[in-house]
């Protein structure tokens, strides 16, 4: 049996857990910037307060229906949802984290338990430890444990946050019930593709002859049929080294100055760094961006990149930041106000395994350097060891003018009881 386990609303729910206050009240969290609508609590939807509202054309509507709209608070959320991740990990070790608020659970070997009792216990514990509410739907296959967590959260009442589908007759009534643009899995194209075929629901695909399925779509998509059919077919994701690293941000104001340009480039770099000696992997490309304001419709516009072929795979801060910066001083534009900037590492290969340059390599010392300095931030956090060129003070600029509090990552941010 798989469970996913889905929180609800979470990012307005992690502030309510530190603000009691906005407990029943409407909330609206806003992207990097303090630029739309990302996530609602269920009384703002029910204010009909749209999903992705650029935020400066419903400031009024905000207003009037007393919505309290925040800045994303990513430390806040980031730290809450690990608590969460590692409560799951105490119901089972088969564990694969979906996304910031879900995960899929694998029940192997939980013969004879009941289920319903059991994702009680799991939603009971993470909103007594954490304060997040749940729904949990619980299924023979991943797909189906999808679908029962949708029942679980539109009806509530009725569920209490968990459902089990553990019977043929359970199965089918809830394929009968769940809409074709509601299954994971299923886009906009292939939905297109199923409804000219005449399919509505769930279980007008499943019905779908195997031979045509296979015939018109890819594996990936029988797959999901057979997994809503009851047959296992999607395994839990194991860890997959990536094939490239992106560090892409938009910046708080436009910048014309190259210097602050240098300056986020930079720590775009070490960011990728970073994650390459992570999972021990590194790079043979280093590709950089710089976009101007699209938005400014009566502004010069100005799209730019540039990729640069190293001699040698490297995960070093030092090389990599020296590149990238390089790299977004020869495409500058003088005049042009620009917004978002990007590092991507490409041409990844082991660290401890990759073809040697006959007359270059790196410095040596790098690698012990690299070794103490993700030492030193691993332990105090907040990125402390930092290279010359960046700022100090901030490893991210965001406009972000609505920031509650971090709580549970910064310490002269914790609650006080006096």
């Amino acid at each position: 049996m798989y469970a996913l386990v889905d929180c609800n609303n979470f990012y307005a729910s992690c502030e309510r857990v530190f603000n009691p206050n906005l407990r029943s009240k409407p909330i609206a969290i806003l992207s990097n910037n303090d630029g739309c609508v990302i996530s609602r609590s269920d009384e703002a939807k029910a204010l009909n307060l749209p999903m992705g509202a650029p935020i400066f054309k419903w400031e009024g509507f905000c207003k009037e229906n007393n919505i309290h709209v925040l800045s994303s608070n990513y430390p806040l959320y980031g730290d809450m949802s690990n608590r969460v991740m590692t409560i799951l990990e105490q119901f089972t070790p088969d564990v694969e984290v979906y996304s910031i608020d879900e995960a899929f659970v694998q029940f192997k070997g939980f013969n004879g338990y009941d289920f319903n009792d059991y994702g009680n216990q799991i939603r009971q514990r993470i909103l007594k430890w954490t304060g997040i509410p749940t729904c949990v739907g619980i299924a023979p296959t991943k797909a189906l444990s999808k679908v029962a967590n949708k029942i679980a959260r539109k009806f509530p009442n009725e569920t209490n946050g968990v459902y089990v589908i553990d019977s043929e007759e359970k199965r089918i009534k809830a394929l009968k019930w769940i809409k074709l643009e509601a299954v994971w899995g299923i886009g906009r194209g292939l939905q297109k593709r199923l409804k000219a075929k005449g399919c509505k629901t769930a279980l007008d695909f499943v019905e779908l002859p195997d031979a045509w399925v296979r015939k018109n779509f890819s594996i990936t998509e029988w797959k999901l049929k057979k997994d809503l059919e009851g047959i296992s077919k999607l395994e839990l994701d194991e860890f997959q080294t990536k094939r490239a690293i992106a560090t892409t941000r938009s910046f708080e104001y436009t910048f014309s100055d190259i210097e602050n340009i240098k300056e986020r480039i930079s720590t775009f770099a070490t960011s990728c760094a970073e994650k390459l000696r992570k999972q021990g992997s590194s790079c043979h490309i280093i590709y950089v961006m710089l976009r101007s304001d699209r938005h400014k419709k009566g502004m010069e516009q100005h799209r730019v990149s540039k990729a640069v072929n190293l001699p040698y795979p490297t995960n070093s801060s030092l090389i990599i930041s020296n590149c990238a910066v390089e790299s977004v001083v020869s495409i500058f534009k003088e005049g042009i106000k620009y917004k978002r900037a990007g590092v991507i590492v490409m041409g990844l290969v082991p660290t401890n395994n990759y073809q040697l340059h006959l007359f270059e390599r790196e410095n040596p010392k790098h690698k012990p350097l690299m070794g103490t300095i993700d030492k030193l931030n691993a332990k105090y956090e907040n990125y402390k060891i930092k290279l010359g060129n960046q700022d100090l003070k901030r490893t991210w600029k965001m406009r972000q003018e609505r920031l509650s509090p971090r709580y549970t990552t910064n310490i002269n941010d914790i609650i006080k009881v006096t």
